[in-house]
């Protein structure tokens, strides 16, 4: 059987509200217009082949133990759902950074499911695979299905498309890795604790490129000042980005990731080349977010 082949796309929080911190279980609730990008890490299946992972590309140095990787904990918790499960053996063509906010990791893991479900005949929706993303990790189940909607609670909430314009943008990443924990952490939100904050804008399919960059510009992302204690070079590109004429300059997640919306694609390749001749350390990617 011929190789399978998917896209893993950046996941880019547009905006990203914390709530407060669940007595329960003490995990963060939050409110986030999620949207994806045309950059993208890359995975094979080969259904021939026993189960396992190769990973090569750009940043496939920082990606971690293959063994630990999302993708084999993905198919592995969808073969213990689905008697029978027909696996292979992937291959992940690594080029997005990693702890960047921008949800490589899960990106790539619900890009596995989707590829364990096409071998297998499951729709995309199938119970086993959404219980699988689930059990993955909090990001991977709006991934299963990239396109850009509201997600809630701690990530399990998905809304609906919102079939929204595509958004000229860059991302840009100084190269930093940021673990999402030290950020929550300098939140400094207690067990059961509240947190305050004005109400999400309300996103409708109507808006295009110029009413979205509006709509979210009273928004926020909560991580952001906390993470900017641990990563302080945020602070930089969100400067810098700002400076080349954008719409809006936010990060993403929990960093170090920071996205630019532009009124169109000159305006965002213009501001990405200057981007790398300025600083050919970082990460930048124009792009556009859908």
């Amino acid at each position: 059987m011929p190789l399978l082949a998917d896209r893993a796309p950046a996941k880019v929080n547009l905006t990203l509200h914390i709530l407060g911190r669940r007595a329960g279980d003490g995990y963060h609730a939050l409110e986030s217009l999620v949207a994806f990008a045309g950059t993208a890490d890359r995975l094979t299946l080969d259904p021939g082949a026993p189960l396992g992972l190769t990973v090569t590309g750009p940043t496939a140095g920082p990606a971690g133990p293959t063994d630990d990787n999302l993708v084999l904990r993905a198919a592995r918790h969808l073969a213990a759902r689905v008697p029978d499960l027909r696996l292979g053996a992937f291959h992940l063509i690594k080029r997005l950074p990693v702890a960047a906010g921008i949800g490589g990791g899960s990106s790539d893991a619900a890009a596995a499911l989707r590829l364990l479900a096409r071998l297998n005949g499951l729709p995309g929706d199938h119970a086993a695979v959404v219980a699988a993303a689930r059990q993955t990790g909090a990001d991977v189940p709006v991934c299963l299905d990239p396109r850009a909607r509201m997600m809630r609670g701690v990530g399990e909430v998905i809304g609906p498309p919102l079939g929204l314009a595509p958004l000229p943008a860059v991302l840009v990443n100084p190269g930093v890795p940021v673990p999402t924990a030290p950020v929550f952490k300098a939140l400094g939100l207690a067990v059961g604790q509240s947190r305050d904050g004005a109400a999400h804008p309300e996103i409708t399919e109507d808006l295009g490129g110029q009413a979205l960059a509006a709509a979210i510009a009273p928004a926020r992302n909560d991580l952001e000042a906390p993470a900017l204690t641990v990563a302080p070079v945020i602070g930089t590109v969100l400067a810098t980005l700002r400076a080349r004429g954008c719409r809006l300059a936010r990060m993403s997640g929990s960093g170090a990731t920071v996205f630019a919306l532009f009124d169109d694609r000159r305006g965002a390749v213009r501001a990405a080349s200057a981007l790398r001749a300025a600083h050919p350390d970082w990460w930048v990617a124009p792009t556009y977010l859908r």
